[in-house]
């Protein structure tokens, strides 16, 4: 934006410094630019007009022309207010006043017909309209407002209206703001561009998303600023992707050798699926080409994401690196930790366990494998990045679940080699591609979408709480068949706010439901000691315990192929990522399984679409794009890097067409003009510097 944009808030007129720090403290407006992006969140149907006679109490706003009869100030100090009636052809309406009541009151001019819009209400039978909008009927005002049939509503606070910068004050603000420095607003956007995708100037895009005439001029001004805002957006992802691929060299893969070749021939337990062969090709390529990997491995819960991280990891072997495997629990370290080590088998290849639980005299030992370079894999928590854990020739990093890690803590490992290893990041969370391109756009993407062959879709049931019985009376044939079960609760204990069914309930009305000595009951929970939560675990892994009454703490990281029932209390209660990852703990083996969605007998819209969706599919993506539909894409799982999704405009869940078209736009661009040096790009480069001044993304992996 040019340079008058930049200027401080308190310099637009009818600003001040009074005004100019509740902005910025209430709505985080410092210059012009950001008022001039202070966005209406609805509009209003101005076009409308109302008899009195037909007015609703439940009517969130109506405009009316009557003529005013009378004004008058009445009550004293703390109970003054101006009251006023005004006339149509049939009937009255009484408006009050409350604040600024003189200045108000010499306005107003008796006998003259005025447009008056505001929230109708009744006292004692009759119309009433507090602090209405008013403009005399043919006055320059409303000429001036005329054509304007949408009125932009502004998201405000009760301190900014203490200011007078309500909807209507801020409207005031921004008209101001238009006359006097919308000729300033400069393009940004190339007229090749502008042409082919037939988007308005952006001047006119800025004055019609504030002032639209009508629905037509509002659809074209939102168009072009969505698609200026994720074509940058892409566009910064993948300049991005390019300079790291001409700044970070990466260690060259050259060979697969007798590490990888005897794990696929001799203890492979099954049969590659043709996705994960797939993934495996893509990452051979990559790491031979001497340029660093980043690529982001997405698969359903029980895809085989894990043997194709092993796979990955002995070509690293093969070449003479050593690799590691950090996941953000002890529990998903753990397991991934069994689950290597039982694929490899002893003495295959040196693998160690490094968690903030493992004791110190254990952990110099692991250190100094480290630095000789015997130890070949290191699986662990964030321990792994700590300052004394240094690897002899770290070659590549294998990030499990890596939205719950922060950008730095991830860049930690990647300080860890002189050359920067090789980045897999893995994740379970399916991510629909529209968000995948946007939190991930600068890293290649890989998706595992077939089961190993022998496993069965989850069937998935949803019984209300009156059916508890029948749910009893599965449980019990599925531990009678060999089976056991999970049974997870949203809470620890009773709280006052939520009507929740909670875990020491759970536990009491199970216990008295399944007695012993005839069934066995592990409890798992977030507040239990490390030691206690591992004791419990295992007694369900080794089939000592039938039901584990548990908490979301078991949503990743547990594999007990024998468990074939999940049941959910209060379902309605969970997102659909959520009950999608609590699901993944089931199905494991060959034996078909079940997941019982249990929920009360109201249901708001969102929590029966959920329990819809999750019966009706157990397709991760299908799922995710439902979530992102429900709840947005900022809150996917945590997902949002800061900065990333800082959209004003343009909508994930709801622009996905628009992100596909402006992102293939974005790498032609790119792939024929990679450094934006030819004179037709001279706008977009120069644009694209001033838009990331300040901003580092060479850590973000």
């Amino acid at each position: 934006m040019s340079q008058p944009f930049q200027t401080p808030i308190e310099y637009l007129k009818g600003v001040g410094l009074a005004r100019a720090e509740v902005l910025k403290k209430e709505l985080q407006i410092f210059t012009f630019d950001d008022l001039l992006k202070h966005f209406p969140y609805k509009y209003i149907d101005r076009t409308r007009y109302y008899k009195i006679r037909d007015i609703q109490p439940d009517m969130p706003h109506v405009q009316v022309v009557a003529r005013l009869l009378s004004k008058e100030i009445v009550g004293e100090k703390h109970t003054k207010r101006l009251v006023a009636k005004a006339k149509d052809d049939t009937g009255i309406i009484e408006l009050v006043w409350f604040q600024g009541i003189k200045w108000v009151e010499k306005t107003l001019m008796p006998g003259k017909a005025y447009i008056l819009f505001g929230k109708p209400g009744f006292f004692n039978g009759s119309p009433q309209m507090a602090h209405p909008e008013m403009d005399l009927w043919g006055s320059a005002n409303q000429q001036q407002r005329g054509a304007l049939t949408l009125q932009p509503a502004y998201s405000s606070t009760k301190k900014l209206e203490q200011f007078t910068l309500d909807s209507k004050g801020l409207q005031k603000l921004i008209a101001g703001l238009l006359d006097q420095y919308a000729r300033e607003i400069q393009e940004n956007l190339p007229a090749y561009l502008l042409n082919r995708f037939k988007l308005i100037g952006r001047a006119n895009a800025y004055r019609n998303i504030h002032f639209p005439n009508d629905a037509a001029q509002l659809n074209e001004a939102t168009h072009r600023l969505k698609f200026e805002e994720l074509f940058f957006l892409q566009l910064k992802l993948l300049k991005n992707k390019l300079s790291n691929n001409a700044k970070f060299k990466g260690n060259v893969f050259g060979t697969v050798g007798p590490y990888f070749n005897d794990f696929y021939h001799s203890k492979l337990p099954f049969p590659l699926t043709g996705a994960q062969k797939r993934v495996l090709k893509e990452i051979r390529t990559d790491t031979q080409r001497g340029v660093q990997m980043n690529r982001l491995l997405q698969g359903d819960v029980g895809s085989g994401k894990t043997v194709v991280a092993l796979m990955s990891m002995l070509i690293a072997i093969d070449n003479g690196f050593q690799t590691c495997i950090m996941a953000p629990t002890e529990i998903l370290a753990n397991q991934h930790f069994q689950t290597i080590s039982s694929l490899v088998g002893d003495g295959f290849v040196e693998i160690a366990l490094l968690t903030g639980s493992v004791p110190a005299k254990k952990r110099r030992v692991i250190h100094e494998k480290l630095e000789d370079g015997s130890l070949k894999i290191l699986v662990g928590t964030h321990a792994l990045i700590e300052d004394k854990v240094q690897y002899q020739n770290l070659g590549l990093v294998v990030i499990d679940e890596q939205h719950r890690f922060g950008v730095e803590q991830r860049a930690k490992l990647w300080r860890k080699n002189v050359v920067p290893p090789h980045v897999l990041v893995m994740t379970a969370t399916p991510i629909p591609r529209t968000l995948a391109m946007t939190l991930y756009g600068d890293l290649d993407v890989s998706v595992i979408d077939e089961l190993p062959a022998g496993r069965k879709p989850i069937e998935t049931l949803h019984y209300y709480e009156n059916q508890r019985l029948r749910m009893f009376g599965f449980m019990k044939q599925e531990i009678a068949k060999g089976r056991q079960v999970y049974v997870v609760y949203p809470l620890i204990n009773e709280s006052e706010k939520l009507d929740l069914k909670n875990l020491m309930d759970g536990i009491e009305i199970m216990s008295r439901e399944f007695p012993l000595p005839q069934f066995r009951i592990s409890v798992v929970h977030g507040k239990m000691a490390a030691a206690d939560k591992e004791f419990e675990m295992q007694r369900f892994i080794k089939g000592e315990t039938q039901i584990m009454v548990a908490t979301t703490v078991i949503e990743v990281g547990v594999n007990v192929p024998n468990a074939s029932v999940m049941i959910i209390e209060n379902a309605e209660r969970f997102g659909l990522s959520q009950l999608h990852q609590l699901r993944g703990r089931v199905g494991r083996g060959a034996e078909q399984s079940y997941c019982i969605l249990m929920t009360g007998p109201k249901l708001s819209n969102d929590g029966r679409i959920r329990i819809n969706t999750m019966v009706k599919t157990n397709n991760g993506f299908e799922i995710a794009e439902i979530d992102m539909q429900l709840r947005g894409p900022g809150n996917i799982e945590g997902t949002q890097q800061s900065g990333v999704l800082d959209l004003k405009v343009a909508n994930l869940a709801t622009d996905q067409e628009l992100l596909v078209l402006v992102r293939k736009c974005a790498e032609a661009i790119l792939e024929k003009d990679p450094q934006l040096a030819h004179p037709e790009n001279q706008l977009l480069n120069q644009n694209f510097q001033s838009k990331n001044e300040g901003l580092s993304w060479d850590k973000i992996s």
